[in-house]
């Protein structure tokens, strides 16, 4: 996420017309940290993100876009078989994101079908779907389809996480999720989440 991370702050913050200086001091950090995530050789974590959004009166989301893609809704997917969690989850995420594209499938061919049409930016996959496909499975095909796809894993059974690790996945959820444990995902994101 780096540098395009550096360049969305940037452009937004100079469009509020707040300088380097001033959005340290909103935050409590040194302007050292701002130049740092600006330049894109730190990058600050998930609760910072979540800060630096409210200090510019943004939604988290639009940082997590490259710079000049900020007319480009950010493509979620949801796949899980259980139709009432799968609600569940999309309700989570769209309260997280509420600027994003958020599509639900039950079925990991439909999820897959879905991909092969439309640029997939972040996929939330349940690991066991009670079908020959997991989503361990279904994460190695999106990533054929797209290597840039962002994985993370949805399951109420911690035992799978050292197969998810595995297969490319930027991150791993225990069910139920929550809008926190969503927003500290968003600093391990494997790539950039960006348009086009």
């Amino acid at each position: 996420m780096g540098i395009s991370f550096g360049e969305t702050l940037r452009k937004y913050r100079m469009e509020k017309g707040i300088s380097q200086q001033e959005l340290a001091q909103k935050m409590f950090v040194d302007r050292s940290s701002v130049t740092r995530w600006e330049s894109g050789t730190r990058l600050p974590d998930a609760v910072m993100i979540s800060c630096i959004a409210d200090c510019l009166d943004l939604d988290v989301s639009l940082l997590l876009k490259p710079a000049g893609y900020e007319n480009e809704k950010i493509n979620v997917i949801v796949v899980d078989d259980e139709e009432i969690i799968l609600s569940g989850e999309i309700d989570v995420l769209r309260d997280v994101m509420p600027e994003a594209s958020i599509s639900g499938f039950q079925k990991g061919s439909d999820a897959l079908s879905y991909a092969k049409r439309e640029r997939v930016d972040i996929a939330f996959l349940d690991v066991m779907m009670g079908s020959t496909r997991t989503g361990l499975d279904l994460c190695r095909e999106l990533l054929e389809i797209n290597p840039l796809t962002n994985v993370i894993y949805l399951t109420a059974y911690a035992d799978y996480a050292l197969d998810a690790w595995k297969t490319g996945a930027s991150g791993f959820l225990l069910k139920p999720i929550t809008a926190e444990d969503v927003r500290t995902q968003f600093s391990l994101l494997r790539h950039a989440i960006r348009g086009g």
